[in-house]
């Protein structure tokens, strides 16, 4: 890891017209690694002076979808509240040469005769990038660009960079689409002679065509509130967006931020964009799921559950016995808390709440067409089943039980008119942990009404 001279100082500069968009999520978390690790400080900055388009609920909005990440700063400021600190650089500015108040043709409507215009010396910049290197522009083509509307309404550019220079910013963490806003923030660094910080312009993130997300293709998909929303876990989010663009090496991929903060390099970001994939996701959410506390887990389920229309349409009786028994089998389907409200709501665990509804050809194995024969196994498993007491009704012990007489008279022939009978379904878990969590009077009723279905 590089060492630096001075404290660090990092923002992240979000523009409150739009929720809390993944690609912000990314490089605040960024920015807060990179200022933990080095023992800085790290600054949220609202860049609110785009009066028609901010709004304070999408400033609520980022705040709350950052707090509920676990990205905390140490200092915080809203642009809006600092006009005067513009006007008096706009003013130094004009004074010294370095800008002037330009006249302009009104060509449509609503357009400003007067602006204030930053006077380009028209020279060749260079700046050395932490993740691309040398990076060079001309400046010439940028003309004399507009830097306020007025002398009251600075523009992005002028305000973003008396803003670093006032709060003592020494890295700027940002997407590589800001690489061309950097020359005409560094001809303004010079004319307010503020120092240089040092950039680090960190990969895109793109969707698997390689376009890159945005609100008007993706929709939803590009907001925090998303993924908020179908019950992704905040660290989960964390270590996927930490992985698009940088790597710590090695074969590990599950951290905890904590984890990550130890070990964050700005120097392994790589260049190229990274790829969205929701699969990944998924897998890393499932990973840090498993990280929780059993009860946690069980909470999540009862809640999901709950929250399905069948569930609520059905009036099921969830019961913490039901919950104990079943919450393995719900959640090894599962990688976010939604699919298992989805799954439910599928009729995919019905049969942990209710009768299945059974019909005589899912009881067959295979091309097994007589039923006398597929009774007479269920009649047995039954008899067999009925010795165990209600205590040592167990996956194990029912597998014990049965086992020798499914060995002999056919495992499939045996087996599967005992899970179907049990689950309803060609596929479920096996009939010894549907068995274990039904309990030993359900398990017996279900399996005698199968009985009379083949009858």
């Amino acid at each position: 890891m590089e060492k630096f001279s001075k404290k660090i100082v990092v923002r992240m500069a979000p523009s409150p017209t739009g929720n809390l968009h993944i690609g912000t999520a990314r490089t605040t978390l960024y920015n807060y690694l990179f200022a933990k690790r080095n023992g800085g400080k790290f600054i949220l900055r609202v860049e609110d002076t785009d009066t028609e388009r901010s709004t304070k609920e999408f400033e609520q909005n980022q705040l709350d979808g950052l707090a509920w990440l676990g990205l905390t700063y140490d200092e915080f400021f809203r642009q809006s509240e600092r006009t005067d600190v513009y006007v008096s650089y706009v003013k130094e500015l004009i004074e010294s040469g370095h800008a002037y108040i330009s006249k302009e043709v009104v060509t449509e409507v609503g357009q400003r005769t007067e602006v204030i215009r930053f006077k380009n010396p028209n020279k060749k910049v260079s700046f050395e990038d932490i993740v691309r290197g040398t990076v060079e522009f001309d400046t010439t083509d940028l003309g004399d660009f507009v830097i306020a509307r007025s002398i009251e309404e600075p523009l992005y550019h002028l305000a973003v960079v008396i803003d670093d220079h006032e709060m003592g910013v020494t890295h700027i963490i940002r997407g590589e689409d800001h690489i061309s806003n950097t020359p005409r923030q560094i001809l303004i660094q010079e004319a307010i002679s503020a120092q240089r910080p040092i950039y680090a312009h960190i990969p895109l993130i793109l969707d698997s065509d390689r376009k890159k997300l945005s609100k008007r293709k993706h929709g939803a998909a590009v907001w925090i509130d998303t993924y908020k929303l179908e019950g992704y876990a905040p660290s989960a989010l964390l270590n996927f967006f930490a992985f698009l663009g940088w790597n710590p090496g090695g074969e590990r991929e599950v951290y905890s931020l904590a984890e990550m903060t130890d070990i964050f390099d700005l120097e392994r970001v790589q260049k190229g964009s990274a790829i969205f994939d929701i699969e990944k996701l998924k897998w890393f959410n499932k990973e840090h799921l498993k990280l929780l506390p059993e009860e946690t887990i069980k909470k999540e389920i009862k809640n999901a559950v709950e929250h399905s229309q069948k569930y609520l349409s059905k009036h099921w009786n969830l019961t913490g016995e039901i919950l104990t028994k079943s919450w393995k089998i719900m959640f090894e389907r599962i990688s976010n808390w939604k699919e298992l409200s989805e799954l439910v709501d599928a009729g995919e665990f019905d049969y942990l709440f209710e009768q299945p509804a059974l019909t005589t050809s899912l009881l067959f194995w295979k091309d097994e067409k007589d039923a006398l024969i597929t009774k007479n196994h269920l009649v047995k498993v039954r008899d067999i089943l009925s010795n165990l007491s209600d205590d040592n009704f167990s996956a194990e012990n029912l597998k014990a039980s049965i086992w020798d007489y499914a060995t002999e008279s056919g495992r499939g022939s045996v087996l599967w008119p005992l899970r179907t009978a049990l689950s309803g379904k060609e596929k479920s878990p096996d009939p010894f942990v549907l068995g274990e969590i039904l309990g030993k009077k359900e398990t017996l009723g279900r399996i005698a009404f199968a009985e009379e279905k083949l009858s």
